[in-house]
């Protein structure tokens, strides 16, 4: 026995470093905090109310299921752009490029995930992050769910 257990803290101290190794790179990998990385990429800056009606487009009626078919969800968004230009080029491409992505990301959501201002603020962080890529003049800067339904069929 005296001359296994050197081999056996070997190997015990060897798997925890394997595992701590992992998890430190999945970490690094995959990080869990889509919102802050949303509000870090996107400025802030006080507008009048005017403004944000010029600078602001609407896609309402988003009818669809989620990734869990026992649920449906109604939806309305406000989207702010940064600049007139981009609110323009947002308006031409909404029904053939945005509303399509909001479908889609909302095919890939639970129900559970939608619960609460965190989830809703998650949505709007990933969509953000997804339809900024789209845009080729100016950028999304906040999203706004104007109406929200969920219901289970």
């Amino acid at each position: 026995m005296k001359k296994m257990m050197p081999w056996l803290i070997t190997i015990l101290l060897a798997i925890t470093l394997i595992v701590l190794a992992v998890f430190l790179l999945m970490a690094n990998q995959f990080p869990k905090d889509d919102v802050a990385n949303a509000v870090n990429s996107v400025e802030t800056k006080h507008l009048s109310a005017d403004e944000i009606v010029e600078l602001t487009s609407e896609i309402t009626g988003i009818k669809t299921n989620l990734s869990d078919p026992d649920y449906i969800v109604l939806m309305n968004f406000a989207f702010q752009l940064d600049t007139k230009k981009s609110k323009e080029e947002f308006d031409k491409i909404k029904d053939i490029k945005i509303k399509p992505i909001i479908l889609k990301t909302l095919a890939d959501t639970k129900a559970e995930d939608l619960k609460g201002a965190n989830g809703k603020d998650q949505l709007s962080a990933k969509l953000i992050n997804l339809i900024n890529k789209t845009l080729t003049e100016g950028k999304l800067t906040q999203i706004e769910i104007t109406d929200y339904l969920l219901a289970s069929t």
